[in-house]
């Protein structure tokens, strides 16, 4: 399937530039098990990077200018700019990604003094809560890291696809999403403290179980949505709380300490969202021990506890993420399910026996489209690799 697709990048390139690529890259997607919206918040989490993601071919040029065309938007063509050029292109374009990656590469000390050609396919589907935002920033990071030989370490590549999230596109996100894809290792979960970036490789062994995607195919862009509002929100709940708690996020409290300094907290609202924040942190830190200790069921009601909290506390769940989860619950076989990634739609996950796949896609399947109108897609997920190179005859 893969050297498929490589071929077809080569074939893409030798169209639209007139030359062969000289490597081609792989970029994860990534699904999140546990620990939703608690990256922003100084908190732990839980990804590991997925099998499906953003496919790159690249080759350096010999002037200054970026040349780039995804197969995904092909309507935009080729995109050309000055590698310096730091002016947004239109609104939309994913191109703008690419220049935020390179402006925060910038940043931190690098130079470009030529430009390069680059290729991509991706098979996240857009806006599903897969990161694919943070798949082509990784994407890029690698490419620009292998092109130009640059002798920086992973952590920055991470870094600099969050602050092209944060600073050139306008998205408020934390870092989970860029850590996983940067460093995800096969059938293995990250356990991640971002508040100090200390992390640890979880293995994920689920035995008769499997991890399904349940797709709701709703469309959401990040930064049109009330992402930013929660993050707002959060950060007003610390700042409320430090009146008397010697804090600096969310994630340095546990719930008893939060119940009894919750009255601090302005509003109503906010004191909500904040006990998400606490309580979905304490979560997370119990799965993992979990998961090392293999015991699966206490896991899925912990993923089950945690949709309750994300859509009764956080409300960033819907109707279509509540029909998928909800249903999905109550389906034989089915150990857990939550919303999975920033909400407003994107995707959901089950934790499920292998046997009950078929019974959990018809069941879940059926109610979705009675509901919402329209049809949800399911895929197993498969835990996969980081980021990482591909050589050239690897790709044929």
């Amino acid at each position: 399937m893969e050297s498929k697709i490589y071929r077809e990048l080569e074939r893409e390139f030798q169209s639209k530039f007139d030359s062969q690529p000289s490597d081609f890259f792989f970029s994860p997607g990534r699904i999140n098990l546990i620990g939703e919206h608690t990256d922003y918040n100084g908190g732990h989490v839980l990804p590991a990077a997925i099998t499906i993601g953003t496919y790159g071919a690249a080759k350096s040029r010999q002037d200054r200018f970026v040349k780039l065309y995804s197969k995904n938007f092909s309507d935009e063509g080729v995109i050309t700019f000055d590698i310096n050029d730091e002016n947004h292109l239109q609104k939309g374009s994913w191109g703008n990604f690419v220049k935020g990656v390179l402006q925060a590469l910038r940043l931190y000390g690098n130079k470009f003094d030529h430009g390069f050609e680059l290729t991509i396919v991706g098979n996240i589907p857009n806006g599903s809560g897969l990161s694919s935002s943070s798949s082509l920033e990784l994407l890029v990071g690698i490419v620009v890291k292998k092109l130009y030989d640059l002798k920086i370490p992973r952590l920055q590549l991470v870094a600099s696809g969050q602050k092209a999230e944060n600073d050139y596109i306008g998205v408020n996100t934390g870092i989970m999403d860029q850590f996983a894809i940067g460093y995800g290792e096969k059938n293995q979960a990250i356990y991640l403290d971002t508040n100090t970036m200390i992390y640890e490789l979880v293995p994920v062994k689920m035995g008769d179980n499997v991890v399904v995607i349940m797709n709701t195919n709703k469309k959401r862009e990040l930064s049109d949505s009330k992402y930013n509002e929660r993050v707002r929100e959060t950060q007003e709940a610390v700042y409320d709380l430090q009146r008397e708690l010697r804090i600096n996020s969310l994630g340095e409290i546990d719930s008893k300490t939060f119940e009894k300094s919750k009255h601090l907290i302005n509003r109503e609202v906010v004191a909500r969202r904040a006990k998400h924040a606490v309580s979905e942190n304490e979560r997370t830190k119990i799965a993992v021990k979990l998961l090392k200790d293999n015991h699966m069921m206490e896991f899925g009601r912990l993923l089950n506890e945690s949709h309750e909290s994300l859509k009764t506390d956080y409300e960033v769940t819907g109707i279509e993420l509540d029909t998928l989860v909800e249903t999905a619950q109550k389906v034989p076989g089915v150990l857990g399910a939550r919303m999975t990634g920033a909400g407003f739609g994107g995707c959901a996950i089950a934790l499920v026996n292998k046997q009950n796949v078929a019974e959990l896609k018809q069941i879940v399947g059926k109610a979705y489209k009675d509901k919402v109108g329209y049809e949800a897609s399911f895929y197993v997920a498969e835990i996969g690799q980081g980021i990482h190179s591909i050589s050239l005859n690897a790709g044929k």
